[in-house]
């Protein structure tokens, strides 16, 4: 053997012992394996433990009591939820309307086509002749969207998923889908599958709340029928969108907003409207400064609105200088209120100036107020058409970014930021039918919300300053979005 490679000795050959088994102990434990399986799934659905026992109480007490038990039982029970249902709504859709539409919709629409629509959307891996297919895990429902937890197999991301988002949409007979991450779970997933859309009726404005600097202002509608509150303090925000997108809707609503904060003298609004105060004159009486531009100025149409940015700058050094030691974070109050620059039209403060001294005042002042202003209490709000960078060189300044309904897919990489597309942000595909539906993108959340923004008319704008603070959340309060993450 350690000189040649050839072998005389023929090898040996193992004839192993015939076993005869009886075929009822096969089929016997072939049923056992089954019913074990079976006893798995019942304890670890409490919805299945639950129909079991209510089963078995119900005939027990059908035969060893008397009927009437069951039966009145089952009336009392009815009342109540009837009861609920009348008297507080909210709490009975939540906790019991939406429980039971999850568990029908769970067993009836996604787990009896669930092998299926993985399969056919290329998500099941195939190893050694076994078929692994991820694991649906929860479905949760609202009135308008199910969102469907999955385990996903090991090497799968969640590019995987939306890459055949709308395969899956369409196997289970939604309108939409989105991928979404869940925090804290990096295996798990959850498919968001719009079944009725919120968005396609025009939002009416939400009464203002008292605690829209701390926990959000309410300015839109969530797909999943959520209020979303946008944060303003301590958060610059841009707005990009096409002409007629509603640009407008998303100033009006946090003007609306913050209009009783402006009244109590916690917010002062900075407006700058280069188109000679067409836009946003309406809300006049509640800015605390106002530049529209002035055709006659002896310094330029455009110095007035310089003036206002370096006015902005002059305030904000003051307070590094008031509050260097003492916090680190601005916190608003009468002496100190937060200052809200909105800027209607950023291009023309940064593209299409003429002057090029006003246009390095104007660049200069923009470019120190979003690096340093957040801190001291001076936000930016910024409402652009073009979102390219040599119109917004300082683009990638904004924490916060909503893009409405844009002319090309790649500006939505460019407001949202790379990747945001893949993730269902398709806002080059919003129809022109529907003004103020866009996406909101906040830096640390990984995927975008949609979102259609309140509707201000002009008698709703000059109504603002004069409603009442509501002490809390205006609508549904268990359903509130403050950046995207559900409060």
């Amino acid at each position: 053997m350690g000189l040649s490679l050839v072998r005389a000795d023929r090898p040996a050959r193992f004839y192993p012992e015939v076993v005869r088994v009886s075929l009822w102990l096969v089929v016997g434990v072939w049923l056992a394996r089954r019913l074990l399986r079976l006893l798995v799934i019942i304890l670890r659905s409490p919805t299945a433990v639950t129909i079991i026992v209510v089963g078995v109480a119900v005939r027990a007490g059908w035969r060893l009591v008397s009927p009437a038990l069951p039966i009145g039982i089952t009336a009392g029970l009815i009342v109540v939820l009837v009861v609920w249902r009348w008297r507080w709504p909210v709490s009975f859709e939540k906790h019991a309307y939406c429980r039971a539409r999850g568990w029908l919709r769970g067993g009836w629409v996604y787990r009896r086509r669930w092998t299926t629509a993985m399969a056919t959307a290329g998500l099941t891996k195939d190893r050694l002749g076994v078929d692994y297919v991820p694991p649906l895990l929860r479905v949760r429902s609202t009135r308008t969207l199910d969102r469907v937890t999955v385990r996903m197999l090991a090497g799968q991301t969640l590019e995987d998923y939306g890459s055949v988002a709308d395969r899956l949409a369409q196997a289970f007979g939604a309108a939409d889908c989105r991928v979404r991450s869940i925090a804290r779970r990096r295996h798990q997933l959850e498919l968001w599958l719009l079944i009725n859309d919120p968005l396609a009726e025009i939002v009416r404005p939400f009464p203002p709340v008292a605690d829209c600097l701390t926990n959000g202002i309410p300015v839109a509608r969530a797909e999943d029928g959520s209020i979303y509150r946008l944060r303003v303090a301590g958060h610059h925000l841009l707005v990009s969108g096409a002409t007629g997108s509603g640009k407008g809707s998303v100033i009006s609503a946090v003007i609306g907003g913050l209009s009783v904060q402006v009244a109590a003298g916690l917010v002062e609004l900075w407006v700058i409207d280069p188109k000679g105060g067409m836009e946003l004159a309406g809300a006049r009486h509640l800015f605390a400064r106002f530049a529209y531009g002035d055709s006659t100025a002896d310094g330029g149409y455009e110095a007035s609105l310089a003036q206002l940015l370096e006015d902005a700058v002059k305030a904000m050094r003051e307070r590094q200088d008031r509050l260097r030691g003492v916090t680190r974070l601005h916190t608003p109050s009468t002496a100190e209120p937060l200052i809200v620059l909105i800027i209607d039209e950023l291009a023309a403060l940064t593209a299409w100036v003429n002057d090029r001294v006003i246009k390095r005042r104007i660049e200069s002042a923009l470019g120190l107020l979003l690096s340093q202003g957040r801190a001291v209490g001076v936000v930016v709000i910024g409402a652009v058409q073009d979102p390219r960078k040599d119109v917004i060189p300082q683009r990638d300044l904004f924490p916060t970014r909503t893009a409405l309904r844009l002319n090309e897919a790649e500006h939505v990489t460019l407001v949202l930021g790379p990747g945001a597309r893949n993730r269902g942000a398709y806002a080059d595909l919003i129809p022109d039918s529907l003004p103020g539906v866009g996406y909101v993108m906040v830096d640390g959340i990984a995927e975008p919300i949609r979102v259609r923004f309140c509707y201000y008319t002009d008698d709703d704008i000059a109504d603002l300053g004069r409603q009442k603070p509501h002490g809390g959340t205006p609508d549904r309060p268990e359903l509130v979005l403050i950046e995207g993450t559900a409060a």
